[in-house]
C-alpha cells in the first residue's frame, strides 16, 4: 500500500491563504512548517519502505510531527477569526 505525503496545506485546506501568509511574515512560522514537511516526507518515505526505520523511530518522528502540528495550529488560531 502507498502512503501519500500530507503537506500542511492539506492538513489545513481551510486555513491556506493564513498558512501562505505566515510562512511570508513570521520567521518561526516558516521554520516549525518546514521542519513539519521534512518529518511527513521521512515519515512516508519510511511507511513506503523506502527508507528503513526501527518501529522506536518511526514512532519518535511521528510524534515530533504532531507537536508541530500541534504548535503550528496555535499559532494558526491566533490569526484565523473564529
Amino acid at each position: 500500500m502507498h502512503i501519500e505525503h500530507h503537506p500542511l496545506i492539506s492538513e489545513f485546506p481551510e486555513h491556506r491563504a493564513a498558512i501562505h501568509a505566515l510562512k511570508l511574515s513570521d520567521a518561526h512560522f516558516n521554520r516549525l512548517a518546514g521542519e513539519f514537511e521534512k518529518l511527513d516526507k521521512a515519515i512516508t518515505r519510511a511507511e513506503n519502505g523506502e527508507e528503513h526505520l526501527g518501529d522506536l523511530a518511526l514512532e519518535v518522528l511521528k510524534k515530533q510531527r504532531l507537536s508541530l502540528k500541534d504548535q503550528l495550529w496555535d499559532s494558526l488560531q491566533k490569526v484565523v477569526p473564529n
